[in-house]
């Protein structure tokens, strides 16, 4: 933790902002339900976890046909399970790729050796629906389509719903990594045909990290039975044993699910998902537009900006230096992301987790506060 001298901004137990895509900034009520200790066969803890799964489904109108399956470790972890345990070892997978989390689903089915078809676009720019739909037409071999709902390497919203029409309309399986869109923006799991929904515990349920899990279509998990290439990634198998006994196969995170339950209670009393995407919503326009009138120039067009992390071009001028720029934040109480682009030299700051509109308020007054340090009026991009 920074020196509580040193921090002008700080979350309700101290610590610094984190305006960055996850872990987050959480509650107070969520860091102390970590505070006790439950048997992971205990009553209590079985109860607390069927919750947990039970509550789910329904966050993307799902709760009739779908079922949760948790997987513990973090987000890659649950991705990897979906993608190995619904496609069969002579599957093929057309993966969307315009950022970091499509290239690494491209490397999970390389190791687990599945069969790919590529469509890559750059990091500012959607799949183009035209060449998708060719390339379902032109190979009858792919069985799954594979998207990132919101690819944090830049901030876009991918047209999952586009991409889930396209794939019911050529018969083919829809696998979504919504990591960091999952509670916050709205998805309808039978309207867009998804078969299987990946996501976290540390994202926009502001949870902490340790648990990943899979919202699966339930006639197609029972028929994704002795597909997995792993046995701990195997969803068929922790799903079934979970109908058999309500327990894990192996040791859960059991603080972590304690927390997300905690963190799943305040999410519904916010209002669910338009309550907390709402807030973020807001959050990203005062973060952008107070951003740009500081100079800063985004890297998205708005139309294609989720309001999860906002990436911003460096500024040209010499005498901005972005290590100074992020330690000077920090020491301010404010903790943002490097850039992962590319395409460009950038950086990112994320608006979501515990954070309201005046905290967007206090990072960019903060920034003003930084640059004028540089001796920088404007961070106008250098000619």
């Amino acid at each position: 933790m920074i020196a509580t001298g040193s921090i002008r901004a700080a979350s309700e137990t101290g610590d610094a902002l984190l305006l960055t895509p996850g872990p987050l900034t959480t509650s107070r009520s969520i860091k102390e339900a970590m505070l006790h200790d439950w048997g992971s066969r205990d009553a209590a803890f079985v109860q607390i976890n069927r919750e947990v799964m039970e509550r789910l489904p329904g966050i993307v109108n799902a709760g009739a046909t779908h079922v949760t399956v948790p997987m513990q470790g973090s987000g890659t972890f649950a991705v990897e399970a979906m993608l190995t345990t619904f496609v069969p070892s002579d599957g093929e997978v057309l993966i969307l790729i315009n950022g970091a989390y499509g290239q690494r689903a491209r490397k999970i089915l390389e190791i687990a050796r599945r069969r790919t078809v590529i469509h890559e676009t750059p990091e500012d720019t959607p799949p183009d629906l035209v060449a998708v739909e060719r390339v379902l037409a032109s190979t009858p071999s792919i069985t799954h389509v594979f998207a990132v709902h919101c690819e944090t390497t830049s901030g876009i919203l991918n047209p999952v719903q586009e991409i889930g029409a396209l794939a019911a309309k050529h018969g083919k399986g829809y696998l979504i990594d919504s990591m960091s869109a999952f509670g916050a923006l709205p998805l309808d799991a039978n309207a867009i045909h998804a078969d299987a929904i990946a996501a976290s515990s540390n994202k926009c349920i502001e949870g902490v990290p340790g648990l990943g899990f899979v919202i699966c279509r339930k006639d197609v998990l029972e028929a994704a039975k002795g597909n997995a290439s792993t046995l701990v990634l195997d969803l068929h198998d922790q799903w079934t044993v979970f109908q058999k006994t309500g327990q894990y196969r192996f040791t859960p995170p059991i603080h972590v699910i304690v927390a997300f339950h905690q963190a799943l209670t305040e999410f519904f009393a916010e209002g669910g998902q338009p309550g907390r995407g709402g807030r973020y919503t807001e959050n990203c326009r005062v973060l952008v537009e107070g951003m740009r009138a500081l100079g800063f120039r985004t890297l998205l067009q708005d139309q294609l900006q989720a309001p999860i992390i906002v990436t911003f071009h460096m500024p040209g001028d010499p005498r901005f230096d972005f290590q100074r720029f992020y330690d000077a934040l920090k020491e301010r109480g404010y903790v943002i992301y490097p850039g992962k682009l590319t395409v460009a030299d950038s950086f990112r700051i994320g608006c979501i987790g515990r954070l309201d509109r005046t905290h967007m308020q206090g990072a960019l007054a903060a920034i003003r506060d930084v640059i004028a340090g540089f001796g920088m009026t404007s961070a106008a991009m250098a000619a």
